[in-house]
């Protein structure tokens, strides 16, 4: 196998610590498999001495297939492992921890939802709320942040430190350790136990590890101590690929290597073999602007014929039709549809482009879960006022809906299964001024039964108030109402279609059933790829579409600083370099009846007047 100059001197390296930047489509893991088998044969090093680390399983597996293929054995004394698996090999053998201490990820959530239970926080998206607190609380434990200083992103300190506190003592009860817990007990023990530590040292006399800019402050801590004194750390990654911040990575650990070691070794592996020079210039030109960087320059082994199609269309619809139609026409070409790849930014945005490939009976699979729009506490909210101005009268609808926005109406007004506005007022007779709105709240219902869906949605964000409920909800979950309204928004429009409730029911019955065939079925065929940029992340297609590519999107409007604009960037980077062949980049001009401005990274992709051809008719290929 014949390498590039750079590969062959980082596979060849000898001790002492060495800094590996490795672009998108280096060739990253060959240089690793072929470190470690030099290593072995030409350096005649114990390969029960080498020490291999990765962030997930199922990398760490794949590496260690790939050095058994090469090595032409069925099996090595060589460790592949991430570091909970590394780290917890410590703590087992010093504290006996087997399996049944370890929390795993369904328990975890399991056991935060029993304390939610106890605290009682006023919050309606539980899964989504839960998600991001036991983030937060990694964040705490990996970032050794004391609680006290610790300011949530989600909610009231009090509320996240009595989460926090009560999650923390059902570990204790239950004798469990978390992943977390992993990285701060063993940094605690090898700091404590000098003895240990030694040994552990002289265990692993190298240590390589792989896509090094997801590393976070504990886990760099420890790789450290585990190195020292003789630092053969042999570190890869891409801190232009740093996308992990909100889990807790910190790319300015890598970026700070070169002065923690100044003997380091550094070496670029500067050549792409995956896309074409036309995409590997466009994307170098965009993440250029970044300023927190190493500066590299990066070439294609492969020659011209790749090609980046930018164009804007009126509106999300019009984009996804287009978008189907040149999947088609790629596919009579001759291009598999599993070498297609539909990008976005967050999970939430590929839900116009699944219904469009239902529609079309076109196979494809999820990377990421794609939430049913409908499924969502605001869109049942909707539904039930609806359904509600319709003839239910369920007690559950209306305890649903009572107080959103504020009434004032306490549930023990609620007496029967079935619900009688005219007792509800009975009930509040002395009361004038809840009388009077239990006979709004009547009459809103009447005008609702009378409108289209979309009408009546209208007439419930702007007469009834509930844009004002969600505001005050906003406030407390200490989020913008624009991420709320973006839910609502994106109702609004999907109720355009019908004339009636029957009808919009309807195609919610059948949209959700089909999405569930599709998640248990369609997913295990292949086909067009759908994925999040995050997920995107380590994979290749011959067609590459990064869609609605607006502000606000992409960036993401909730990147305010900075750093969060930069890890935004960086994550355009990677979402244009998962192409080989083709790049397209698309936006429209409005969503949900608002403009919305061309992303800045598109820009600064293709530069402004390919931009302003794009805004044109034909859009522009570059």
């Amino acid at each position: 196998m014949s390498f590039h100059p750079s590969q062959l001197e980082a596979i060849r390296w000898g001790t002492g610590p060495a800094l590996i930047l490795a672009g998108p489509g280096s060739g990253k893991t060959t240089v690793i498999t072929h470190r470690v088998r030099a290593l072995i044969t030409e350096r005649r090093v114990d390969p029960s001495r080498i020490l291999v680390i990765t962030f997930t399983k199922a990398a760490a597996d794949e590496m260690k297939e790939r050095f058994l293929r090469l090595m032409g054995e069925e099996r090595t004394p060589v460790s592949f492992g991430t570091f909970h698996a590394v780290f917890f090999k410590i703590l087992k053998i010093a504290y006996h921890y087997n399996g049944s201490h370890i929390l795993r990820p369904e328990k975890r959530m399991e056991l935060i939802r029993q304390v939610f239970d106890q605290v009682r926080p006023q919050v309606e998206d539980e899964a989504e709320f839960l998600s991001e607190i036991l983030n937060e609380i990694s964040r705490v434990k990996g970032d050794r942040v004391d609680l006290a200083h610790y300011y949530s992103n989600h909610c009231p300190e009090e509320v996240f430190h009595a989460l926090y506190r009560g999650y923390e003592e059902k570990l204790r009860e239950a004798g469990l350790i978390d992943f977390d817990d992993m990285l701060r007990l063993c940094d605690e023990l090898l700091q404590a136990r000098p003895d240990i530590l030694a040994a552990w040292q002289k265990k692993y006399q190298y240590i390589l590890i792989d896509e090094f800019q997801d590393i976070n402050r504990i886990q760099y801590e420890v790789i450290r101590m585990l190195a020292a004194p003789e630092n053969n750390l042999f570190i890869v990654g891409d801190d232009d690929q740093s996308i992990y911040r909100f889990r807790g990575a910190k790319p300015e650990i890598m970026l700070g290597f070169p002065k923690d070691y100044p003997d380091a070794k550094k070496i670029l592996l500067s050549v792409n073999y995956r896309s074409r020079p036309e995409i590997v210039e466009a994307a170098g030109q965009l993440v250029m602007h970044n300023e927190t960087r190493f500066r590299k320059s990066l070439s294609a082994a492969a020659g011209p014929g790749g090609r980046i199609v930018a164009k804007a269309f009126a509106n999300p619809a019009d984009e996804g039709r287009q978008v189907v139609k040149e999947l088609q026409e790629y596919h009579r070409q001759g291009i598999p549809y599993e070498e297609m790849g539909l990008l976005f930014r967050t999970n939430q945005n590929p839900r116009g482009i699944v219904e469009q490939l239902l529609r079309m009976n076109l196979p494809f699979s999820m990377r990421d879960m794609v939430p049913n729009l409908y499924e969502h506490w605001i869109s049942g909210d909707i539904l039930t006022y609806l359904l509600i101005a319709h003839g239910s009268n369920r007690r559950g609808d209306f305890l649903r809906i009572i107080n959103r926005p504020k009434r004032y109406v306490h549930r023990a007004a609620f007496t029967e299964p079935e619900v009688d506005l005219q007792k509800l007022k009975e009930f509040y007779q002395d009361k004038d001024w809840m009388v009077d709105k239990l006979t709004r709240l009547e009459y809103d219902l009447r005008m609702l039964q009378k409108m289209t869906p979309f009408a009546a949605i209208n007439y419930l964000r702007k007469s009834v108030g509930y844009e004002e409920y969600l505001k005050e909800y906003a406030g407390y979950r200490r989020m913008q109402p624009e991420e709320l309204f973006e839910v609502l928004d994106e109702l609004h429009e999907a109720s355009r279609p019908f004339r009636n409730l029957p009808e919009w029911m309807g195609h919610i019955r059948d949209y959700t059933k089909e999405l569930k065939e599709q998640k248990t079925g369609r997913e295990k065929q292949g086909g067009i790829a759908v994925s999040t940029m995050h997920s995107a992340k380590g994979l290749e297609y011959q067609v590459v579409y990064i869609l609605d590519a607006n502000e606000g999107i992409t960036p993401y409007k909730k990147a305010a600083g900075k750093a969060d604009l930069e890890e935004e960037r960086r994550l355009f980077y990677v979402a244009a370099t998962r192409a080989k062949q083709m790049l397209h980049v698309y936006w429209t001009k409005e969503h949900y009846n608002k403009e919305l401005p061309v992303s800045r990274f598109v820009t600064e992709l293709i530069g402004s007047e390919a931009v302003r051809q794009a805004e044109g008719k034909r859009g522009t290929k570059i």
